[in-house]
């Protein structure tokens, strides 16, 4: 057989994921694995609050198990609404809400209307990997601006502007951030949104780490836009801890019409992979409505962990790590990668092997801001990120 694979799928990539096979391996010949490197807060001692799985058993057991919209549950989506006025204090309608199969559906459908091939879009170095990759997969070119370490990686916006040309397509906004655990400044949003306003292209804004923040508070791109356009993201796997439930939404904000036909384009997306799984929008509704002390005790509990993972990198010679400000993430620059490790991939490798540490390599975010560092969360308990950040020290030391 002539079985022909497109250039398309034989590059995607996906770093976060991509360094499990190395250490599934490892594993497999019985050594210890610390996995620091995905983002899941219920692979540790987070838990899927019980009102939301009462309501996803109560769902299905009711008989909501058929089709439903694809643009989503009218509840649900009206619960969306009501959310993103309540906590981020923005203004936007449940029929400008569409459903997702978590949020990396809603970036590969907005993606794909708004990515031709020989288009441009603007990404913060370094970004969340899913926006390079599919920018990539729709024939588009990922461009990313600066953003500045020893500002808390703070967007350059000199940077940004010199990169706006005639191709591009949009401004992404990750805040707050992943990989880097940054919370944009609300005058470097607002100046963001000038320039996409000046240029006439939408803001795509990736919230979904809305409510997980520290010393500092959260503003929503949505909500200082004015009459500027923005394509909200975001979703229940971090906050409400629901990551294998798979669900998200895309939300328009669009004081002025101009994302009609985009969102048009998208509901038809929506429509021919059916809808989101209905019984999990229904708990999404339950995870909205009901309680929600389970945040504020989960942004206590990082809170503390931040605080020891953050104490723990800086203490080690040849690492550095700026402070993070939300999300679950530290990004640490590792000093001797381009001395003595060719590349942060071949330093993540070297310590997978010697010490079981199963950390994400910078430059999977961004080959030219993310090189030279590395990936950790700070999900696991004290206990486990002790054992962990100590095998990391003993390492650094062997290979002074």
């Amino acid at each position: 057989m002539n079985i022909k694979v497109t250039e398309r799928a034989r590059t995607i990539e996906y770093a976060i994921r991509d360094v499990i096979v190395y250490a599934k391996k490892l594993a497999k010949a019985g050594k210890k694995i610390y996995y620091l490197n995905i983002g899941d807060p219920v692979a540790f001692d987070f838990d899927t609050p019980q009102h939301v799985k009462q309501a996803l058993v109560k769902a299905v057991e009711g008989g909501a198990n058929a089709y439903s919209a694809s643009e989503g549950l009218p509840e649900l989506r009206e619960a969306i609404s009501q959310k993103e006025k309540r906590v981020n204090g923005v203004d936007v309608s449940a029929d400008d809400v569409i459903v997702t199969s978590g949020i990396s559906e809603g970036i590969q459908m907005v993606m794909a209307a708004l990515i031709d091939s020989g288009d441009e879009i603007l990404l913060p170095g370094p970004t969340y990997p899913p926006y390079i990759s599919y920018a990539k997969f729709f024939g588009g070119k990922p461009i990313t601006y600066e953003t500045v370490e020893d500002k808390g990686w703070q967007p350059n916006i000199d940077d940004l502007k010199n990169k706006i040309s005639g191709k591009t397509r949009g401004i992404v906004i990750i805040n707050p951030n992943n990989p880097c655990g940054a919370l944009y400044e609300e005058k470097v949003v607002k100046q963001i949104l000038d320039l996409a306003g000046e240029n006439g292209v939408p803001v795509l804004s990736d919230e979904i780490y809305d409510q997980i923040v520290y010393e500092k508070k959260f503003v929503s791109t949505a909500r200082l836009a004015k009459d500027i356009t923005v394509i909200g993201f975001n979703g229940f796997s971090k906050a409400y801890l629901m990551t294998g439930w798979r669900l998200g939404y895309v939300y328009f904000h669009d004081p002025k019409g101009e994302l009609r036909e985009l969102k048009e384009c998208v509901e038809k997306e929506a429509r021919i992979r059916l809808c989101a799984n209905t019984p999990v929008q229904k708990a999404g509704v339950a995870a909205l409505n009901g309680p929600q002390d389970h945040i504020k005790e989960m942004v206590r509990k990082l809170k503390e962990r931040r605080d020891y993972s953050l104490k723990r990198l800086n203490e080690i010679e040849g690492i550095s790590c700026a402070k993070p400000e939300g999300a679950f993430y530290v990004f640490p620059k590792i000093h001797a990668v381009g001395r003595k490790w060719k590349t942060d991939l071949e330093f993540v490798l070297e310590l997978l092997k010697e010490t079981g540490v199963l950390l994400v390599h910078g430059s999977g975010f961004d080959p030219t801001y993310g090189a030279g560092h590395v990936r950790s969360v700070f999900l696991p308990p004290r206990e486990t990120l002790e054992k962990a950040f100590n095998e990391v020290e003993c390492f650094m030391k062997r290979n002074k």
